[in-house]
């Protein structure tokens, strides 16, 4: 029977039906896998992040389309936040749906990670590193998401009011109540990171993932000695922002910012970002990606990776078609040393801060 709905006029019409997925046979035949620190999980060189396009202010058929596209790509991680939305947890529900409708038979092949901490609403428990804040938190993300557990539960960024003992037991709590299978940290700082790891082995529940900025344009876990901390304590780094926030592509190479750009409307990024020095840079940055054969986001997301300690870097996407360039960033040769001191020079730490 065909289903129907009524229109304007309250008249029945058909309602198109939407095809059963099924996913791409060879879909992990595309991407390297990489392994998290010292555990036993390996994850995509490249993961989708929900941070951005895939709250309620976008059609669900497109966030759709890039959800399972990017599984038929092999990529298995999805990460999200409570945050993510607009409105917070819209993200959630969004994936939540996708899994009931379309992945459910697919959950073993997924590895979904979600984040508590940020704020996400004026009360004190919808904010902060409390036991209560985080564990109520992960109740509401299982609810919207449709699923007994995450695979990883995340810490979203430290916070100064709450004992770093009870963030982390609520992380052991979480992994020990069977709702998360590993505990992650985001934005910490080496010395926060450091004692994190600490205490989460010595609950006997390893650090799996720290999830830093890390660009061309963002050096800080370099300088910071995050990726030195990451290979001794043997976590993974997940990378977010990797092409920071749309600066390491060729989008404001010609010095004006797009209506629909994240520039233009973005909290996260200024117009005045795009600097005389921005230009200057970005624009070495490009000439060296076109002489590699590449795009400068191509080359941007293939720097990245370049690092041992980065498991994976995470992906946004507005479109299939954005998502399939951005994979192709594993195809071309590794640098040379010299592309290498050329990147340095003009991949100067703090370009493109808000200001």
């Amino acid at each position: 029977m065909t289903a129907t709905a009524a229109d304007a006029n309250g008249r029945q019409v058909p309602v198109p039906s939407i095809p059963e997925y099924r996913p791409r046979p060879e879909r992990y035949e595309t991407l390297p896998y990489r392994r998290a620190g010292r555990s036993g999980l390996d994850l995509p060189a490249f993961s989708l992040g929900l941070w951005q396009k895939f709250g309620d202010d976008y059609a669900h058929a497109t966030k759709r389309e890039i959800v399972l596209h990017a599984f038929d790509l092999g990529i298995t991680h999805f990460d999200i936040a409570n945050r993510y939305g607009p409105p917070p947890r819209s993200a959630e529900k969004f994936f939540g749906r996708v899994l009931r409708e379309d992945l459910a038979a697919y959950r073993d092949e997924l590895v979904l990670s979600t984040k508590a901490g940020n704020p996400i609403g004026a009360s004190p428990y919808l904010k902060g590193g409390s036991r209560k804040s985080l564990l109520n938190s992960l109740e509401n993300s299982l609810r919207d998401l449709g699923t007994d557990y995450v695979d990883v539960f995340y810490s979203h960024r430290p916070d100064p009011s709450t004992p770093l003992e009870e963030t982390v037991g609520a992380l052991v709590a979480a992994v020990r109540q069977g709702k998360a299978l590993y505990a992650g940290i985001s934005n910490y700082s080496y010395e926060q990171a450091a004692n994190a790891s600490r205490l989460l082995s010595e609950a006997g529940v390893p650090l799996l993932l720290h999830q830093p900025r890390y660009s061309i344009f963002d050096r800080h876990i370099e300088h910071e000695s995050l990726l030195e901390l990451a290979a001794q304590e043997a976590h993974g780094l997940v990378a977010y922002s990797p092409l920071a926030q749309g600066l390491l592509t060729d989008k404001y190479l010609a010095g004006t910012v797009p209506k629909n750009a994240r520039a233009a409307a973005s909290v996260f990024l200024s117009p005045n970002a795009i600097s005389v020095a921005y230009l200057e840079r970005a624009r070495a940055l490009n000439a060296l990606a076109e002489q590699r054969g590449q795009s400068l986001a191509q080359m941007a997301l293939q720097w990245v990776l370049r690092q041992p300690q980065v498991t994976t870097a995470l992906i946004g996407a507005s479109s299939v078609q954005q998502l399939d360039h951005n994979v192709r960033a594993i195809e071309f040769p590794a640098f040379t040393d010299d592309e290498l001191i050329s990147i340095d020079q003009h991949g100067v730490h703090g370009t493109g801060v808000n200001t």
